[in-house]
């Protein structure tokens, strides 16, 4: 029997793969490749955070995160920095506040 993935995978799946028996078949993913498979992991990711809202799946979409973010060539400590600065000038989502509307002053 095969059962059919085609998706990106962590790094040790192969290895626990081969370690309960089974043969798995890889393939190392090019750059455009890999970032487009990066992209449609994180929505994976996020699909099934929203069927369970497990604190295990949000570990998944912060490991895709920093994958994406190594990808562009941006250290983690310097995505934190721009976290941080975000929340600076913009605060963060703490006090839970929702914006209703906005009403314009006229021009």
């Amino acid at each position: 029997m095969t059962d059919k993935y085609n998706k990106l995978v962590r790094d040790r799946i192969p290895e626990i793969i081969k370690q309960r028996g089974d043969i798995p078949t890889v393939e190392i993913l090019g750059a455009a490749d890999y970032y487009a498979s990066l992209n449609k992991k994180l929505q994976e990711e996020l699909d099934e955070y929203l069927q369970d809202y497990s604190v295990e799946e949000l570990a998944d979409i912060v490991e895709v995160i920093y994958a994406i973010v190594r990808y562009k060539g941006i250290s983690i400590s310097d995505f934190e920095q721009i976290r941080l600065d975000k929340n600076a000038k913009r605060g963060c989502f703490d006090k839970r506040i929702a914006l209703i509307k906005v009403e314009r002053k006229p021009t």
